[in-house]
């Protein structure tokens, strides 16, 4: 399809200034910001960036092809829209702009638990052509009767989160009244006024919930009842004895999300899942850990071939793509960048930023004369420095 994007926002930086100005700060920090310090947030992109590719120039060259294989079907990029939660926060009908775009251009999208639109919603807007991340229920009825829904709405990937077993410390949030439970205050009351365009969205859409939960849900639960309902009702710390059971009932594929060490990534081969996300959860968990470009040498080292090896965090732009799969990913997977661009042009956001982010990755692979996206390996510089465990 045509590759349209608005030439006045040409780059994801524009993006994000604008989703700024349009929304209220409490929302645009909640997406914006990491835990703690931020140290691990920045360092997921600058850590990133220092990955070099070669150029190969006096070559037979035929142009690049962005296609790539995952589970069985041909995406048309090796990217896809990361999961986020509550997307209609930062604007109202966040998840199916995105979910539409990336049917329409054929990258996965992979939908959260604890975001603003249902399964049964994704499901039907898609086709069944989506992914699920797992936040694991403490019961396992209401994991059954979640993956029972996934499934019945066509599901082709399951993805189960394992860097949540805790909820991350983020000052923003708590200062801004979103950590659990969550409080409007009078600041955010008067934030949200500022930003008319966006009280009206979402005034015309209706106060975003979880949308997926809302069935599970006592009715009548005030703010803080409710971060006390999602509190109980979430067990984030996965272990064999959760994750078999899944494995043994669900019959697509799964993936398991957040991984960052080398054993993590052996316990997913023994338990027969289908691939991992290497993921630090966006900076957003662990200040003091590794940036997940820094995790994923070793893992691709030791396991490609073994399992399939996704990658997220710390990817904002097309040129960080192709820096993620020189370094053996298989796909990149981006959640700010796709939520800039639909905070900032709306409706228009998805297509906007897969546009971008296509024509970009493509002039990479032109300039580096790199065929196929799974050759970018090969155009790697500096590999050792970077290997380093």
């Amino acid at each position: 399809m045509n590759l349209l994007y608005n030439p006045n926002y040409p780059a994801i930086d524009d993006l994000r200034d604008k989703a700024r100005r349009r929304i209220p700060r409490f929302a645009f920090e909640y997406l914006d910001g990491g835990c703690n310090e931020d140290v691990n947030l920045y360092k997921n992109t600058s850590e990133l960036r220092e990955v070099e590719l070669k150029p190969y120039y006096i070559s037979n060259y035929a142009g690049a092809d962005l296609k790539t294989e995952l589970f069985g079907h041909t995406y048309d990029a090796p990217f896809g829209i990361a999961p986020v939660g509550l997307q209609g926060l930062m604007w109202p009908n966040a998840p199916e702009i995105l979910a539409k775009a990336a049917v329409e251009h054929n990258i996965p999208f992979v939908l959260s638990t604890v975001t603003t639109s249902s399964i049964e919603r994704i499901g039907e807007i898609t086709e069944g052509k989506f992914w699920y991340q797992l936040y694991h229920p403490a019961d396992n009825a209401l994991r059954d009767d979640i993956l029972n829904r996934a499934e019945a709405a066509g599901c082709q990937v399951l993805v189960l989160l394992c860097d949540v077993p805790t909820f991350g410390y983020r000052p923003r949030d708590i200062r801004n009244g979103l950590a659990m439970p969550p409080k409007m205050t009078l600041r955010n009351i008067l934030q949200i006024m500022g930003k008319p365009n966006w009280a009206l969205q979402t005034l015309w859409h209706g106060q975003p919930n979880f949308a997926t939960m809302k069935k599970y849900m006592p009715k009548g639960l005030n703010m803080k009842q409710l971060g006390l309902y999602m509190n109980q009702t979430f067990s984030g710390r996965l272990n064999e004895e959760k994750i078999k059971p899944i494995r043994d009932r669900w019959k697509g594929k799964i993936v398991l999300k957040g991984v960052a060490s080398e054993e993590d990534t052996d316990m997913a081969i023994r338990l027969g899942l289908d691939g991992i996300i290497v993921s630090n959860h966006g900076g957003r968990q662990l200040d003091a850990g590794e940036s997940s470009i820094h995790a994923l040498a070793p893992i691709v080292r030791n396991y490609k071939n073994r399992i399939r090896i996704l990658f997220d965090s710390g990817v904002r732009s097309g040129p960080d793509i192709a820096r993620a799969l020189a370094s053996g990913a298989e796909c990149a997977f981006l959640g700010r960048t796709f939520m800039y661009g639909v905070a900032a042009l709306g409706a228009q956001g998805g297509q906007h930023t897969i546009a971008i982010l296509k024509t970009q990755l493509r002039q990479v692979m032109e300039q580096v004369c790199c065929d196929r996206v799974s050759d970018l390996p090969k155009h790697l510089v500096n590999e050792q420095h970077r290997m380093r465990t």
